[in-house]
């Protein structure tokens, strides 16, 4: 109870924060994703140079195609012509053909790489932003929504760069090409029929689709929940067993996949009201092309060559041009995709290193001093209110009290997930806010209450605290909180998978996996969060005798509740309400035969 009691119930805004829905316009948007591809500017000059090439081979090909159907017609003369001339056309008409694929494949080859590699800059930037984010943020995230839009988000650098320069960029040249060789060839009647009908195409597709957008995001919203709720659910596997309440999840998830559903026909409806339209200008602009053409061959103007390369020309532009209301609703997607994750990496951190920051340098255990520390979480609730202690160098203290007094804000403070509001803490006199993160916490090591374990091997998360230990120390580790044995007598040993978050092993195993990886850290700072609170009478006070060997000459935090763990400590505080009421050594305030004393006469007649 005591975690949740010192949780935020709702969180103010941090200062400066991005607000989750800052406005962006897509071109903001566009110019932040620019830099990571610009990165890999000589392949994205070359592949647009690819791409220039290809469209004009596909230009050529109506053009060649038009000559072959002229130089076949019934009144060319010289039957050697008939042979020899169509066979040189033919062969370039197949060359146009394979130098459109060549160069279409060569552009993806060359811009694969810059595609990938921004990609995996954006993704590993968000992954470090979001260990860096406070603890506030991960405490209140919703995990299922969140992995869900950082999954979005990374497939929209996907979906923009293949759509934008993979289709839109290369149509607008292909357009340029034909209108330039409709205007030259023939008359100017042909470039205004092909300009509106484009033009109409263009707004009747951009002006559906920004009606069908508010569709298509209420969809995503509704994914997200439903990923979400599902996520959610999931994890709380065992709390949902607990309380037979599988059908009742069944029925909340099936309520958000139900409005899934009918804001999924909603989108599938304005779809076909956008490829309908699509289809009617499409055909309109082919029948006046075909038409002023057909009257121009009619004329006596136009050969059949030209009809057959007004036509190629059509259903060339018209093609791509099919797919444009899908392509911009998905490039107006994934902007969207987009800007939810770089508003997810503009989020500043609530507790930031001070551009003058120093590492933390110590070659001996150092002395922590608290000083007059004022901290809430929510202004309206405080928590600590003038807290002052000192754990000299290398000595025990020790801190109990009644849950929610504030004890496991204490370590919280001290390994910087939260800054104090007032007041200030120090390490060997330097304020821990002037402090790196980065060197502060690796002169710390904790052994939280709560034990979270990767989805691993028993190795693994021992060895999480030092990532190089060998499996020699590992072990070692292991045995001096006694759980060697355990896993040694596992089919797997050290190969164990524990399960999500460690489910597979009891409170008492996963505490001292805990215990054993902190140990394997051997940081000067130690700091223990009651815990041997899930460990039975017997392995306690082995464990007890190990982690007191293991704090000789170490500067040692130690928040109880079980006070027979403490009474070696050199200090015992006792908090209540946010404030220390006691202070002494154990023998000194059972004579004082205050709070203390009544805790301890309650827990030994419990025992």
């Amino acid at each position: 109870m005591r975690r949740f009691a010192q949780s935020p119930v709702t969180e103010s805004p941090t200062p400066g924060s991005a607000p989750a829905s800052a406005a962006r316009s897509d071109r903001d948007t566009l110019a932040r994703l620019w830099p990571y591809l610009w990165a890999y500017r000589g392949r994205v000059l070359l592949a647009l140079a690819f791409m220039v090439a290809a469209k004009v081979a596909n230009v050529g090909v109506p053009v060649l195609l038009k000559e072959l159907v002229d130089r076949l017609a019934p009144n060319a003369s010289a039957p050697a012509a008939l042979m020899v001339v169509p066979v040189g056309l033919l062969l370039a008409y197949g060359l146009l053909r394979l130098s459109t694929s060549l160069f279409t494949e060569l552009r993806e080859l060359v811009f694969a790489k810059a595609t990938e590699g921004a990609a995996r800059r954006i993704s590993l930037q968000v992954f470090a932003h979001l260990h860096a984010l406070s603890l506030r943020f991960h405490l209140e995230r919703q995990t299922g929504g969140m992995t869900r839009d950082i999954e979005r988000g990374t497939r929209a650098v996907h979906s923009l760069i293949s759509y934008s320069l993979y289709s839109i960029v290369p149509t607008l040249i292909e357009v340029a090409l034909v209108l330039t060789l409709l205007g030259t060839k023939f008359d100017m009647v042909f470039v205004w029929i092909t300009l509106g009908a484009l033009v109409s195409y263009v707004a009747f597709t951009v002006t559906v689709t920004s009606w069908r957008t508010r569709f298509r995001k209420a969809q995503n919203e509704l994914d997200s929940k439903a990923h979400t709720r599902a996520i959610d659910s999931l994890l709380n596997y065992e709390t949902v067993k607990y309380f037979n309440n599988e059908d009742f999840e069944a029925r909340r998830y099936d309520e958000s996949l139900e409005r899934l559903r009918q804001m999924a026909v909603k989108t599938q409806q304005s779809l076909s009201v956008l490829n309908t339209g699509q289809q009617c200008i499409i055909a309109v602009g082919l029948i006046l092309m075909l038409w002023r053409a057909t009257q121009g061959v009619v004329e006596g103007r136009l050969s059949v060559g030209d009809l057959v390369m007004v036509n190629a020309f059509m259903i060339q532009l018209y093609i791509p041009l099919n797919f444009l209301g899908v392509i911009y609703r998905e490039i107006k997607q994934s902007l969207t995709d987009l800007d939810k994750m770089f508003t997810l990496m503009e989020r500043d951190r609530e507790v930031a290193d001070e551009p003058d920051a120093r590492p933390l340098m110590v070659k001996a255990p150092p002395a922590v001093r608290f000083e007059n520390v004022v901290f809430a979480y929510d202004p309206s609730r405080p928590i600590l209110q003038g807290v002052s202690f000192e754990i000299p160098a290398g000595q025990t203290v020790a801190v109990v009290g009644a849950s929610g007094s504030g004890k496991s804000t204490l370590a919280r403070l001290l390994y910087r997930f939260y800054d104090v509001q007032q007041g200030r803490i120090t390490v060997n006199g330097h304020d821990v806010r002037h402090l790196t993160q980065d060197s502060l916490r690796r002169h710390i090591g904790i052994v939280p209450q709560d034990t979270v374990l990767f989805n691993d091997t028993v190795a693994y998360n021992i060895a999480y605290g030092r990532t190089g230990a060998s499996r020699e120390e590992v072990e070692q580790a292991a045995r001096s909180a006694r759980i060697h044995e355990f896993i040694a007598a596992t089919p797997k040993g050290y190969e164990t998978m524990v399960g999500e978050r460690g489910l597979k092993l009891s409170g008492g195993e996963k505490q001292r996996v805990a215990i054993a990886r902190t140990l394997l850290k051997n940081p000067p700072i130690l700091v223990f969060d009651e815990a041997t609170s899930a460990l039975d009478s017997a392995n306690e006070r082995a464990i007890q005798a190990e982690l007191a060997a293991v704090a000789q000459g170490k500067t040692v935090l130690v928040i109880a509740h079980r006070l027979s763990t403490i009474v070696q400590a050199h200090e015992i505080l006792v908090m209540d309400a946010g404030q220390i009421i006691e202070r002494g050594t154990h023998a000194q305030l059972l004579n004082a035969n205050g709070r203390y004393a009544q805790m301890w006469r309650m827990q030994q007649h419990e025992g």
